[in-house]
């Protein structure tokens, strides 16, 4: 199941969309509150996002261009504006797909379908942590902690990822665990060790202040 981010002012639009993409076995939830789009992104970590380019405080290409600060999930705008200025501004702001309003809602869920194929494997994993205001994007290993974006790993751990192509960051992960002495339950997940490095983040973050640089 992947989880579909739609962010369309239009509420009855939105519900009509969510209401589609539940029908084909995705989950979807919507934006309510325009002034914290990539809070709640963060929280909900959606496969991908539909977005609307006018929206209330601010544009879709905005939110779009946030969005990729932290991510690479991928965007398809939803707009009525479909000129070819507003298209290519998409595209050049982080956007993956147009798909002009009005529009057939099957040929919305095929080109939907089509993106997340080509985006994920059978696996269909979330490419993101959020915790206590950081941002861990798991595909590229970097923590983005208010605005300001460095690799979790330390050197030892990307060589370990750029030696072997069969090495995940979730092998790199464990062995750190393994590895801390501070550790001491049997095995855990992979989700437990990066929420406990994202703490050490805080943690750092807090004591020195948030302009300071971070090294785990």
């Amino acid at each position: 199941m992947y989880k579909i981010m739609i962010i369309e002012d239009d509420l009855v639009m939105a519900e009509a969309i969510a209401k589609e993409m539940n029908a084909w076995g995705n989950e979807a939830v919507y934006v309510k509150n325009f002034q914290n789009v990539l809070s709640f992104f963060a929280a909900q970590a959606p496969h991908l996002v539909l977005m609307d380019i006018t929206l209330p405080f601010y544009n879709g290409y905005h939110w779009c261009s946030e969005i990729r600060k932290v991510s690479n999930v991928p965007v398809i705008f939803i707009s009525s504006a479909a000129d070819n200025m507003n298209i290519i501004m998409a595209m050049n702001m982080g956007g993956d797909d147009f798909i002009a309003k009005p529009f057939d809602l099957n040929v919305l869920t095929a080109k939907v379908q089509a993106v997340l194929r080509r985006t994920y494997d059978l696996s269909g994993k979330v490419p993101m942590l959020e915790h206590r205001g950081a941002i861990l994007n798991l595909y590229d290993t970097t923590l983005t902690y208010e605005g300001e974006k460095q690799s979790m790993l330390g050197a030892r751990e990307q060589i370990a990822l750029t030696e072997d192509d069969q090495t995940t960051i979730e092998d790199v992960a464990l062995e750190l665990a393994w590895n801390d002495e501070t550790w001491v339950t049997d095995q855990p997940s992979l989700e437990a060790v990066l929420v406990d490095y994202m703490e050490q983040v805080d943690a750092f973050v807090a004591e020195n202040g948030p302009h300071t640089n971070v090294t785990l």
